[in-house]
């Protein structure tokens, strides 16, 4: 097989454009307008591909909006603007669930042993989805992701909320937010769901029941020990720590900078999407990173 080429964090490679390019909506005209337009008055509309590989620039860099290269991306506000457009019409989601369904053709959705936690980070400028961070002396300005993530630690289920959320109060929303459907499994015993100490208690394990699961909560010190006890025993839950850490990557996403709830969602999708894709074995990296 052929080494992989590399390509700068941020460029939009012709493989990943053409994933991408058809799920990018065309911007229509209204019928009941006409449209005069006069000689300098006005530019025309960026081409998408310039727009993607803007916001896939400020995603990997972690650089202020304002701040794009005037000389390759044009207008920072124009960018946003489509950004916003882009996310209202759901083409991060698209984007993502088109990277799911080509790892499961390509490599199969480790569906059988699944993880799911929370992670915080700080989040100094948010107005939505923000609270004090229980960890850092109650501080605010804090928002935590919670993952579901299938045996290999690609991201089947993304939810974000303040930091002062308890992992379990949003088990059952991450758990129906699953952005593929699996056909149901033959069995009950093949489908596990690993979780830490922090999904303990009754309730929590009714939810991960009621959704056809065999719950495994373990704390993360329990697990460990298990492993050097017998060092061939496979531990399962770490791919969700795992995934964690492939999102801070994306430096847009390490602290949380984006005042809206749904800004820096659509963000962490466009960083699910790309984690997708790169468990698909390809001769070209669609992205690098």
């Amino acid at each position: 097989m052929a080494t992989r080429k590399r390509v700068d964090s941020w460029v939009v490679t012709d493989d990943f454009w053409q994933r991408v390019e058809p799920l990018i909506p065309l911007r229509e005209r209204a019928a009941d307008k006409e449209y005069l337009r006069k000689p300098g008055a006005g530019r025309p509309a960026k081409p998408a591909r310039q727009v993607f590989e803007a916001v896939v620039y400020v995603l990997r860099t972690g650089c202020q909006w304002k701040a794009l290269p005037k000389e390759r991306f044009g207008s920072a506000s124009a960018v946003h603007k489509r950004f916003l457009e882009w996310e209202a019409a759901g083409v991060f989601e698209a984007i993502w669930q088109a990277g799911l369904a080509e790892y499961d053709q390509m490599e199969g959705i480790a569906w059988r042993w699944q993880s799911i936690d929370g992670a915080m980070f700080k989040a100094p400028l948010a107005q939505e989805a923000v609270g004090r961070n229980p960890t850092d002396r109650g501080e605010k300005g804090g928002s935590k992701r919670h993952l579901l993530v299938d045996g290999r630690g690609v991201p089947l289920s993304l939810v974000v909320t303040g930091a002062n959320e308890h992992d379990v109060t949003q088990l059952d929303q991450v758990l129906q937010a699953i952005m593929v459907k699996r056909k149901t499994p033959g069995t009950r015993r093949s489908k596990h769901l690993c979780a830490d100490a922090g999904y303990r208690g009754r309730p929590a394990l009714q939810i991960i029941e009621s959704h056809g699961y065999t719950p495994h909560v373990v704390a993360r010190h329990a697990e460990a020990d298990a492993k050097r006890r017998n060092p061939a025993r496979k531990a399962r839950r770490w791919v969700v720590e795992a995934c964690h850490s492939w999102f801070n990557r994306f430096r847009k996403l390490l602290v949380r900078y984006e005042k809206l709830e749904r800004s820096f969602v659509a963000l962490n999708h466009i960083a699910a999407a790309i984690i997708a894709f790169r468990k698909v074995k390809l001769t070209v990296n669609i992205i690098y990173g």
